[in-house]
């Protein structure tokens, strides 16, 4: 294993887990059905696409290094790839690999007995920007940098290329045939890309040769400047193309982040980009405007942007406060006046250039699942994880996410295909849907049950311990979208109404009263401490009564004894004792759970920052889930730097919401996913990718098999049995698959939302403009 191949280790405590024998659903003729959405991308036939122009296509930031085997490489580094070196296969549009003809003739398992060969037959044209053919000294070179044998190279993954034994030339240049010692099912994931020799020759020129260029490339574009300040890569045409040539002359890749996207594309600084939510409804809303025929607002108070939310009588104080007597208060608000001025005329002008784009609507390959972390705590036990698992809704929480950008919301049934490609099957049945009293009985055989007395301290945790938290990292406080801990389930009712968490609080002037109010489903800490101190009075108040009862009682059934005691008459031996201390109130869980004297409670870790809005409701909406079956969860929001490497990969979390990217390739690439982890020399667990802790030895079993069966029916097979055991391991929920919002351009052809595709890069470019005759048709 090369020594920067990306693994975590975690403690984990929870024993094997015990599964019935479970099988996958089968599949018809049509493998995996259609896709959940189809690609929206303005399919165009390049005779009506103009030869050159430019296209500004946004990405997150510049590459840190262009070897996209290395452990920094990221979707830039693989989109910069995908346009300037060989892909021997791609993916269509149901996310299926295919070969690609400008590389390939054909590629085949020739052999089997007794062992694998694969044959590539070169497509004769293929050649490198420097002159030389693609050919078999590239492969071997290729093969020695990722096989792991030799750990001067910085690889972040060597699997599949551990199992070839050797490579060597065809009977022809064009033809090279690869032996395999072991094995492999998912041989077409290798050499893609593929590197030339120069690259992958030396330790040296891997490591650092192709960081920051990439001298020599085969594909329709070539890597031009890099400009780390602009933010820019341009990517130029290749004049030794052999291929159908490119339609742009230029595509330059500009890193902008998310949330300034909108205002770039008004800018004219982008041309594509994907974007959030938010930054979709600004386009919407700027379509509509225009299709009224006037802008945000028109004739009165904007309808939406800044001041939007402003009210007369807030705008009256406003103008009072800039025109009063006192000069500094008046100085001070005349220049808020004027840069709320300045950003309302902004956003008018910014959406009056969006209502020219429009937005491209697919499903991203990627899956939003909520993760359980077995190691410790109550989700050690596999009862209490299906349990959580059958109080979801999971269709609702498709919709909530899905449904108002008009997407398909049918929640994902496999942890390791997406719906279209061949190895998936729903394969959810092996857990079950949503069942209420199925969650109550799962709970209650793990001893989790209603009503339960409540032995800890007030304020104690009840799920695991959690590290401390360098609360410095994490900015908090009104506008940096992290309040801070929430409760939720605390105020469930048990011992009365809950006080209302808005009474004591005083109104704000500038957000309307109805959005002051807090969610019906998160109590805001602070409340939660009102409750507890109300509950705590109220003990106090019963505890004295308790008394006073009993000093009346005594003293009516002997008033002068107690008198003589009072008065320190007669024997002190005879006095009457001290009453006796008043029995406190027996504490329960009301209608929540609790076990061994404690609440049942979780910690849910979510992202603070912008763009993960609709993971915080998706949040929401799980916990109001949980709390209808007895389950307190505590939200805790993040700050996004932290929230993978300070909570998920540490294991510092009960429940999360994060994402897996899809893959034509799951016995290679899932495994590391739901591997069972393995015991370290330190005693700690290695768990590779596995941030959930949950695994088993037979789902390990059934990825070994499948990554060696090559009869390919077969192998998918065995992924969909694997698929089930996940499922009732019940370490991680599929939820649905996530949204992609992508702002086009009017004009530009075969790009947007590419949904489980790969792009063809040549064939992208602008419409021609339609002629009298296409006019007419």
């Amino acid at each position: 294993m090369s020594q920067r191949r990306r693994r975590s280790l975690a403690l984990l405590t929870s024993g094997v887990l015990a599964l019935p024998l479970l099988t996958g659903c089968g599949a018809g003729d049509d493998e995996g059905g259609q896709a959940a959405a189809e690609q929206d991308i303005a399919t165009t036939t390049r005779d009506k696409v103009v030869d050159g122009g430019v296209l500004r296509w946004a990405v997150d930031a510049l590459p840190d290094t262009l070897n996209t085997f290395q452990a920094d490489a990221d979707a830039t580094t693989n989109r910069i790839a995908g346009a300037v070196l060989p892909q021997l296969f791609v993916l269509d549009a149901k996310g299926r690999p295919v070969v690609n003809p400008d590389y390939l003739e054909k590629a085949e398992v020739i052999e089997r007995e007794p062992k694998q060969v694969v044959q590539y037959k070169l497509n004769q044209k293929a050649v490198w920007s420097d002159g030389r053919e693609i050919g078999a000294a590239d492969f071997v070179a290729q093969w020695r940098a990722l096989n792991g044998k030799d750990s001067a190279y910085w690889t972040a993954r060597n699997a599949g290329y551990d199992r070839i034994e050797k490579i060597e030339k065809g009977k022809t240049d064009l033809e090279v045939r690869v032996t395999f010692n072991k094995p492999y099912a998912d041989w077409r994931s290798l050499f893609t890309p593929l590197y030339p020799k120069q690259v992958t020759g030396t330790p040296e020129a891997f490591n650092e040769g192709a960081r920051g260029a990439l001298k020599i490339t085969a594909g329709p574009f070539g890597l031009g400047t890099i400009d780390k300040k602009a933010g820019t890569a341009a990517l130029t045409r290749n004049a030794r193309w052999w291929g159908r040539q490119a339609k742009l002359d230029t595509m330059v890749l500009t890193a902008v982040p998310r949330a300034e996207r909108p205002a770039a594309l008004a800018a004219g600084k982008l041309d594509l980009a994907e974007i959030d939510r938010a930054g979709a409804d600004r386009i919407a809303l700027a379509r509509r405007d225009a299709a009224a025929k006037k802008g945000p607002g028109a004739g009165g108070a904007p309808a939406h942007g800044p001041g939007a939310a402003l009210t007369p009588a807030q705008a009256t104080l406003s103008w009072a406060t800039a025109f009063g007597a006192d000069e500094e208060k008046a100085a001070a608000e005349t220049e808020s006046r004027q840069k709320h001025l300045a950003s309302v005329k902004q956003y008018a002008a910014e959406q009056t250039a969006l209502k020219a784009f429009t937005v491209r609507k697919s499903l991203e390959p990627a899956y939003t699942q909520l993760a359980m972390n077995g190691a410790s705590g109550p989700l050690a036990d596999e009862r209490v994880r299906r349990a959580v698992a059958r109080a979801l809704d999971r269709q609702a929480l498709a919709e909530v996410v899905l449904g108002p950008l008009g997407l398909p919301a049918k929640p994902v049934g496999s942890h390791l295909a997406l719906a279209g490609q061949r190895a998936y099957a729903d394969n959810s049945d092996a857990l079950g849907g949503l069942d209420t009293r199925a969650a109550q009985a799962l709970f209650a055989d793990a001893g989790w049950r209603k009503g339960g007395k409540i032995t800890e301290p007030a304020g104690a945790k009840a799920g695991p311990e959690s590290a401390p938290q360098d609360d410095s990292k994490t900015p908090s406080g009104p506008g940096t979208g992290n309040d801070g801990l929430y409760i939720v389930g605390q105020d469930d009712g048990a011992n009365g109404e809950p006080r209302s968490a808005t009474a004591d609080r005083p109104k704000t002037d500038t957000v309307p009263e109805q959005a002051q109010e807090p969610s019906p489903v998160l109590a805001p800490a602070p409340f939660g401490a009102q409750q507890r101190a109300s509950l705590l009075a109220q003990a106090a108040r019963v505890a004295r009564a308790a008394r006073a009862e009993d000093g009346d009682a005594e003293e009516a059934e002997d008033d002068g004894k107690g008198a003589q005691a009072r008065d320190g008459e007669g024997d002190p031996a005879k006095a009457s004792p001290a009453p006796a201390p008043a029995k406190q109130p027996v504490r329960t869980s009301g209608n929540m759970l609790a076990k061994d004297g404690k609440a049942l409670s979780l910690r849910f870790v979510l992202p603070a920052g912008p763009g993960s809005e609709s993971l915080r409701t998706v949040g929401e909406r799980i916990a109001g889930m949980l709390r209808k079956v007895g389950v307190n969860t505590e939200t805790i929001k993040v700050a996004d730097a932290s929230f993978f490497k300070d909570h998920i990969a540490s294991g510092q979390y009960d429940l999360a919401l994060y994402s897996w990217p899809a893959t034509a390739y799951p016995a290679t690439d899932a495994r590391p996913i739901f591997a069972k982890p393995e015991p370290a020399a330190d005693g700690s667990l290695l768990v590779e990718q596995n941030y959930t802790r949950v695994g088993t030895d037979h789902i390990d079993q059934l990825f070994d098999q499948a990554v060696g069966e090559l009869d390919e029916e077969q192998s998918r097979e065995l992924m969909r049995k694997a698929d089930a055991r996940i499922w009732a391991a019940a370490g991680s929920i599929p939820l649905f698959q996530r949204p992609e919002l992508v702002a086009v351009k009017p004009g530009l052809a075969n790009a947007g939302a590419f949904g489980l595709g790969a792009p063809r890069y040549q064939d992208i470019g602008w419409k021609k403009a339609l002629t009298a005759k296409d006019k007419k048709k």
